[in-house]
């Protein structure tokens, strides 16, 4: 019996928005996990953690951060970027959106970056604990979750054609997921980019567009492995995220909660 969650970065906004994304968007395969499980709301940060996927994907995974998590480690993690002893990582954004570009930095100190465009250096923080192991299993793209995943000690799948973007290859997900659940995993991880990356573009529709191609062509196909298997599947976001104004949202995330013995029962 596996356990499969999904999560839908950033799908998410402020308890109270009118009309929400999640509401709007056609959803049929999510609404019958709802309607056969669970839905309920839930708190993944202690008050004052940064809200982020480093932080709150880590709290799905089984890690409550306190405080900053080392972003450049993760996504040094997630490319399999070696850190030697004395230096560290440090993830620069160069540029904005949509022509920013991500870089990770190995040097001891702070780099610094002259450019004629906006520069951001994250900045370091904690590294997860390894706490998971190889009965887990992270399927996404290289960024936040599978640099979690790496970090924290689960098996990680990067399926060709996975952006972390609204146009990545969700049956390559989808199948990924599949093998996992196949070869014996207790535990698979979908990691879903797209709503996330639509909201910061400040893109109403195509946040609404990407939950639906989740819910289409990765939820429902999910949901018949999961019934067949006598598994479980919880599907949330890690954060909110306002397709208004482009930033994170903070607070509890909604959370819809299946599995065969809810069937049976």
């Amino acid at each position: 019996m596996v356990d499969v969650l999904v999560i839908l970065d950033g799908a998410s906004e402020a308890l109270g928005t009118p009309a929400p994304t999640l509401e709007v968007a056609h959803t049929p395969a999510l609404d019958a996990l709802a309607a056969e499980g669970e839905r309920s709301w839930e708190t993944l940060l202690p008050a004052g953690v940064p809200v982020g996927s480093e932080t709150a994907i880590a709290a799905l995974l089984g890690w409550v951060p306190t405080g900053t998590v080392d972003r450049g480690a993760v996504e040094a993690a997630a490319r399999g970027i070696a850190v030697p002893p004395g230096k560290r990582a440090w993830r620069v954004d160069v540029g904005v959106r949509p022509h920013r570009h991500k870089v990770v930095v190995v040097s001891a100190e702070e780099p610094q970056i002259c450019a004629d465009v906006p520069v951001r250096v994250w900045p370091p923080g904690a590294i997860p604990p390894r706490v998971l192991d190889a009965t887990t299993v992270v399927v996404g793209a290289a960024g936040a979750a599978t640099g979690l995943a790496v970090l924290m000690g689960a098996g990680v799948v990067i399926p060709d054609g996975a952006t972390g973007l609204p146009d990545s290859d969700l049956a390559a997900k989808l199948i990924a997921a599949r093998d996992a659940i196949e070869a014996g995993a207790e535990r698979v991880v979908v990691h879903v980019g797209g709503p996330d990356e639509a909201a910061h573009e400040r893109d109403r529709n195509a946040k609404i567009a990407a939950i639906e191609a989740a819910d289409r062509d990765l939820i429902g196909p999910l949901h018949e492995i999961v019934a067949a298997s006598g598994g479980s599947l919880k599907v949330c976001p890690d954060h909110g995220c306002d397709p208004e104004t482009g930033v994170h949202v903070a607070g509890p995330v909604p959370v819809v909660s299946w599995s065969a013995i809810m069937v049976a029962q």
